[in-house]
């Protein structure tokens, strides 16, 4: 069996369950669940459809002495299932690609599921900070973040279990923590954090130093002035041009100790055109990058792209944003199987199309289902 097959990593589960309420193993239920998603069902009554319909294929590998579970014993597994422990076996997984993913360019994003949310019974709705190697679509691993806390307790928990060394780590401006930066620094990571006035006199004297830089350039001296990359992008009807300018890290920034690594400063400026009207945006970056505008700028490019694939791609094709599961932990373990069926469907190279269109190749066919989870 593959290294990469889904029994063996997810076999080591606990089970939470008390022993007479088990009429279906732990097991059967998972398999029928990530089954299900990957050949399109987003819920729990798509799951035991899912189930129902492919009884005998099922039971090719898992022996269903009480046929399909309802949709009421998903949700209660995964309601009862501790998402820890449920995200090690997931870690599992994600470690026997690391050929691919060491020294990775990796997104740090958080993402709220709305529909979770429920002010009757005081639940919030569920925000998840998922770590997303871009250049190969696979999710390394993700944090719910708690009720009453935010982002910045969540990430370094998310950095925990990542493997950092020779990544180049990117976050938005939560993240622009001197905690972080040094845990990243420590674990052998480059980072590019956004800067917002949430650290005492950073924003400042990073714009400061590009207006030195603006004067000097409208003074005609050439000494001093920023590197520069420029391009441009169309698409869905929006023209968008990016300006990256990146400085080394200026003599008049305050508390530099605080940034172990520290090297370069950057500013981007977005100008883009949406349904005729032009709009344009300017945001600053620290970065332990060489201040070469290219590298930086594609990377910071990188970063919004995690937007369009993954958080798009789990609100309009997994209806993520839509999901009303809400008992305990249910909504973070159903968002941490859409992220592993979204990584797998990325990895994928034998089934023609995008992500929807592979969903229901798989549900379709269920060669390509067995080929998607290694299962010979």
């Amino acid at each position: 069996m593959s290294q990469h097959s889904f029994f063996t990593h997810f076999h080591h589960l606990h089970d939470p369950r008390v022993e007479r309420t088990k009429r279906h193993s732990l097991m059967d239920i998972l398999f029928i669940a990530v089954c299900a998603m990957l050949g399109g069902a987003n819920d729990f009554v798509g799951m035991e459809k899912f189930g129902k319909s492919k009884i005998g294929w099922l039971q090719k590998f898992i022996k269903l002495p009480n046929g399909i579970p309802s949709h009421d014993t998903f949700g209660r597994v995964f309601q009862a299932l501790e998402p820890q422990e449920f995200a090690a076996s997931f870690q599992s997984w994600v470690r026997g690609f690391e050929d691919i993913v060491q020294g990775a360019f990796i997104n740090i994003d958080g993402k709220t599921a709305r529909a979770a949310h429920d002010k009757a019974n005081d639940l919030q709705a569920l925000h998840v900070v998922s770590a997303w190697a871009s250049d190969h679509g696979l999710v390394l691993g993700q944090v719910a973040v708690d009720d009453k806390s935010n982002e910045i307790t969540a990430i370094p928990k998310l950095l925990q279990i990542l493997e950092l060394h020779g990544a180049l780590v990117t976050i938005d401006a939560m993240g622009c923590q001197s905690d972080i930066a040094a845990t990243l620094h420590e674990r052998g990571a480059d980072y590019i954090l956004a800067v917002k006035g949430n650290q005492e006199h950073l924003e400042e004297d990073v714009v400061a130093a590009f207006a030195a830089a603006d004067e000097q350039r409208e003074a005609g001296q050439s000494k001093g002035l920023p590197t520069v990359f420029e391009n441009s992008s169309a698409g869905h009807g929006r023209q968008e041009q990016r300006r990256c300018e990146a400085l080394p890290v200026p003599k008049t920034l305050r508390n530099p100790a605080k940034w172990p690594g520290l090297r370069s400063i950057c500013r981007v400026t977005r100008t883009y055109t949406e349904k005729g009207v032009e709009k344009s945006e300017v945001r600053y970056f620290i970065s332990t990058l060489p201040p070469q505008a290219q590298r930086l700028g594609m990377a910071i490019r990188g970063h919004w792209g995690v937007e369009n694939g993954l958080h798009w791609v789990l609100d309009m094709v997994f209806d993520e944003d839509r999901s009303r599961a809400r008992l305990n932990h249910a909504q973070e373990n159903l968002a941490l199987v859409r992220r592993w069926v979204l990584s797998v469907l990325r990895q994928d190279k034998t089934i023609p199309g995008g992500i929807q269109k592979k969903r229901l190749q798989a549900g379709w066919n269920e060669r390509n289902m067995e080929n998607l989870l290694n299962l010979f």
